[in-house]
């Protein structure tokens, strides 16, 4: 597969896989007789994850020194162990913030939502006298 095929199918630009390869996120990719990269499987499978990482928060830099432990081999488990463990209690504390401002975000709506409310009731029970007054 095509660089611009792979950027459309991921939504990243030709230039992201570019970088993600010459800082190491990915390996090199194989490339055709006209010297143009044709990804496999196997590197969409690791762009896959270098973009779910990023995601979640692993820096390129961790990310890179990661995949850098992969190619070392079986003998590097625990230290990739871990990168990932660190990063999932960053990510759940991240987590958890986003939950108290989320948390805080829906108060505030329902704050507001039972202030029209009551004004709402005002303006109807306003309406019913003064329809009753015209009786």
């Amino acid at each position: 597969m095509k660089i611009a095929e792979v950027s459309k199918m991921y939504g990243i630009s030709s230039d992201t896989l570019r970088y993600y390869e010459k800082v190491g996120l990915i390996p090199a990719v194989n490339r055709d007789a006209s010297g143009i990269r044709d990804y496999t499987e196997t590197d969409l499978k690791r762009i896959e994850f270098v973009m779910c990482m990023r995601n979640a928060g692993l820096p390129v830099q961790i990310l890179a020194e990661y995949m850098h432990l992969i190619m070392q081999g079986d003998e590097t488990i625990g230290s990739r162990k871990e990168i990932l463990v660190k990063q999932r209690e960053s990510l759940l504390t991240k987590m958890n913030e986003l939950q108290k401002s989320l948390d805080l975000l829906d108060y505030k709506i329902n704050v507001y939502e039972n202030a029209l409310l009551k004004k709402e009731k005002e303006m109807v029970d306003d309406m019913e006298i003064a329809v009753e007054r015209r009786i």
